[in-house]
């Protein structure tokens, strides 16, 4: 019993930076109808940013988090305001081929920068946690669980609580008929854009603290974001948390399997997001649109 319990919470904090990674990537998709590529990139980002600001000015991990969330939306703002925008209306290939571009970039400016090396972001209260009995919960993912879920409700008072996130969700219902009645859409885009790059960033200064870091370690991610947000379902927030957390107990679950590793998890993973599109082709939560 206690190691179900175990592997519980263990699935649950692992899900909150899927939670972090996916409501990001979800918003893009869902409004601009874009699949991002560079979504990795820009968590890794983040990620360095963190560590950055946690090695140069011994600034506590958590309290980097604003500021990973204000730089990447001014670089996710300026990145789909002057690059994303020319091929908007353009056929989905090229919006994959457009931002699977820019991951390249990224990643080489990275490299250029940063080097391939490791990098961590070990604070003092990294390795601690609460003992109950043989029940293990560590600060760091407990932590990082609650951000994850206060950026996940933010986005959602954003998006339903703003008149910038109202205009997005018309956006999102009839880009045609929002354009009509006056709403901008380059700006309404690009801003779309700018608040899944900062949740990448958000995401990226968590990863930073529970995993070491190179140029390349936000590729696995973005294909993670891409199964989370097809296991919750496209076009709600509230899905999205829920299609992060599913994924992290499945793979919980799945590394526990006597001789299973991280590549039977996944695999397990993401033959639920098969089965889910067969059964449920919105998710476990979304709306057929």
């Amino acid at each position: 019993m206690a190691n179900f319990v175990q592997l519980v919470i263990l699935g649950l904090l692992a899900g909150g930076v899927y939670v972090a990674v996916g409501v990001g990537f979800g918003l893009v998709w869902g409004v601009l109808n874009i699949v991002n590529l560079a979504h990795g990139g820009l968590v890794i980002v983040g990620g360095y940013i963190t560590w950055q600001l946690f090695t140069a000015l011994h600034l506590d991990p958590f309290l980097t988090l604003p500021v990973n969330a204000v730089a990447l939306f001014v670089l996710g703002y300026a990145l789909q305001r002057g690059v994303i925008n020319r091929i908007i209306r353009a056929p989905l290939l090229f919006t994959f081929l457009l931002t699977f571009g820019l991951n390249l970039v990224i990643i080489n400016i990275l490299l250029l920068i940063f080097g391939s090396d490791f990098r961590s972001v070990t604070p003092t209260y990294s390795g601690q946690g609460l003992e109950f009995g043989s029940v293990v919960i560590p600060y760091v993912s407990l932590t990082s669980l609650g951000a994850a879920l206060l950026l996940a409700a933010a986005l959602a008072f954003i998006l339903n609580r703003t008149r910038i996130g109202l205009a997005i969700n018309a956006i999102a219902a009839d880009r045609d008929a929002a354009q009509l009645v006056g709403i901008d859409l380059r700006h309404a885009y690009a801003v779309t854009f700018g608040l899944g790059a900062a949740c990448a960033g958000v995401a990226g200064g968590l990863i930073a603290m529970i995993q070491a870091i190179t140029p390349t370690a936000g590729e696995p991610y973005t294909l993670q974001a891409f199964v989370v947000v097809i296991l919750g379902g496209l076009g709600r927030v509230s899905a999205t948390v829920v299609g992060g957390l599913a994924f992290g107990l499945v793979e919980a679950f799945g590394q526990s399997i006597p001789g299973s590793g991280s590549v039977f998890a996944n695999a397990i993973a993401f033959g639920l997001m098969v089965l889910v599109l067969v059964t449920r082709p919105q998710g476990l939560m979304g709306r057929l649109r």
